[in-house]
């Protein structure tokens, strides 16, 4: 990136540009900015899942997390630690949260639980979004070098992170609703027999339409539509990241479902959807979304198969 003859970054924030000088990589600024707001998020989500599986069993948030009950179970100063986390009034109010019937949800619950999806939404959906944002600031850098303004990356990302923020709303509500209907034993907890092998096929099924290879190809290739709208407004920028995060929304609401179906707080899942969910974007073929499904596919065949023959 092109550095003024004053010595400035012109194309960054002021903040950008102070980190930008001391580290000598203007670039950099941004992708420390957005790891940090990724690894914030993880931590919350873990300390999140500490705090509900203390409250009562780690194999209640999903297959794969029974793991951490005996990991638990292990450790020496257990009672040490639930002491913490009981000691802790942010802790303490979320496990109380999340024991707490829907029907009974007050605003406080709504807003707790939708920051754990936005939570779920920046950790596992931000670092799917390193194409969008590294095509950005490489066109941002020859625009730079023309002397033109150049708006900071982070606005893009703030664009891009506005259609997950509405996702974390809306999966919220249908939170609440399945809790309402008594379709779950336990808020928070996965959607039992048919339903969760109904969801499983479903987004198996989904990597096979075109609308998911379409909204792919743009998230993984975004170089066309972000040359083709590049703008010095910011304003625009913010749009151009809505619009990619629109992309992004059709290509992956499917597998962010699959939540519902394992456990709403099931890390292993979480962390197990982000790494397919950035692959597919960095490898970018029809055989790896199809691959996904198969296996989505086969997990609800099998599930389907344990449920028949109970």
């Amino acid at each position: 990136m092109t550095i003024t003859p004053g010595g400035g970054f012109p194309h960054l924030g002021a903040f950008e540009a102070r980190l930008a000088g001391a580290l000598g990589r203007p670039h950099l600024a941004t992708w420390a900015a957005l790891g940090a707001l990724v690894l914030l998020a993880w931590a919350y989500l873990a300390l999140a899942a500490t705090a509900v599986g203390l409250g009562g069993t780690f194999g209640a948030l999903g297959p794969g997390m029974a793991t951490f009950d005996r990991l638990i179970g292990d450790f020496a100063h257990q009672d040490r630690l639930f002491a913490a986390i009981s000691g802790n009034a942010w802790l303490s109010a979320l496990i109380a949260v999340c024991a707490v019937s829907p029907a009974d949800w007050s605003i406080a619950d709504l807003v707790l639980h939708a920051s754990m999806w936005l939570a779920m939404g920046v950790a596992m959906m931000l670092p799917t979004a390193a194409p969008m944002i590294r095509t950005y600031a490489e066109i941002a850098d020859t625009a730079a070098g023309q002397g033109r303004r150049v708006v900071s990356p982070l606005v893009l990302a703030a664009g891009y992170l506005t259609i997950w923020s509405a996702f974390a709303v809306a999966a919220t509500g249908l939170e609440w609703a399945i809790g309402l209907a008594g379709l779950v034993e336990a808020p928070m907890a996965a959607l039992p027999g048919w339903l969760a092998v109904a969801v499983m096929a479903g987004a198996g099924a989904y990597q096979f339409t075109a609308i998911k290879t379409a909204c792919l190809v743009r998230c993984a290739r975004p170089f066309p539509v972000l040359f083709a709208n590049w703008t010095e407004d910011p304003a625009g920028v913010f749009r151009l990241g809505i619009r990619q995060g629109i992309h992004c929304l059709g290509c992956c609401w499917a597998l962010m479902l699959v939540m519902f179906a394992v456990g709403m707080m099931n890390i292993v899942w979480i962390a197990g959807l982000a790494v397919v969910m950035t692959a597919e974007k960095v490898v970018a073929t029809r055989w790896f979304s199809g691959l996904v499904g198969v296996v989505l596919l086969g997990w609800a065949a099998a599930a389907a198969l344990a449920l028949a023959t109970a």
